[in-house]
Parts: structure tokens; sequence; C-alpha cells
């Protein structure tokens, strides 16, 4: 699995257990090398304005997403886990989409002023 990878993963859900669902590969972590994803829902009125992105089939990456409906990346549902908790990987985003989902959310981590 690589950076930009849609893989499926068992990612925990508001009631504490846990689904099986697409995520994105944002980064894989110093030390232990586990991935930072973000997961995926068709839940599109889920979305953060400005920050959570949809993907449509008239896109390009679509094809190669391996999803099968438009659907919101949802950059504030994170996880961290090691290689041995994904199901598999079931396509991938553009580097562009990649590129500007981490630039999404590196900006929102950043230092705004009063801390």
């Amino acid at each position: 699995m690589k950076e930009g990878d849609i893989v499926l993963a068992l990612l925990p859900q508001t009631d504490g257990r846990g689904k099986h669902r697409p995520a994105v590969v944002l980064r894989r972590m110093p030390g232990f090398g586990d991935l930072l994803v973000c997961g995926i829902s068709t839940q599109l009125r889920q979305q953060v304005a400005d920050f959570d992105e949809i993907i449509e089939p008239s896109e390009a990456d679509f094809k190669t997403s391996g999803l099968k409906a438009s659907s919101l990346i949802r950059l504030g549902f994170l996880a961290v886990h090691p290689d041995s908790n994904f199901i598999g990987t079931i396509g991938s985003l553009s580097d562009q989409r990649h590129q500007r989902l981490l630039f999404k959310l590196s900006t929102h981590l950043q230092p705004k002023g009063n801390l």
C-alpha cells in the first residue's frame, strides 16, 4: 500500500464498533510505518465545506478509485493503523488530489495565533 491508495480498513464508528470501509492512505508515519488514513463515505451531506472533498464519477481519477458511487473524502475522519489492519487496496487517487488533501489537512493543523 502506498500514499494515495484507496484501501479497505476496519475503521471505528460512533457506536464504538468497527466497520470495513474505504479510506485514503494520506501518509506513512515515521517509526513503525503505520498508515494515516481518512475515511470515505457516500453520505455527501456530511461534507465540511472547504475541507472535505467529494469525488464524482465524472472526474478522471474516479475511474481508478475503485469506488462505486459519488463519495465524500472526510479529512476529519482520521485513523492510524498498521498494514495488517487493512484488507487490501481497491484503487487510487490522482497525485494532484492526494497532494490537495495533504495541503488542506496540513493547513488546518497550522497554528493560528493564540494557542
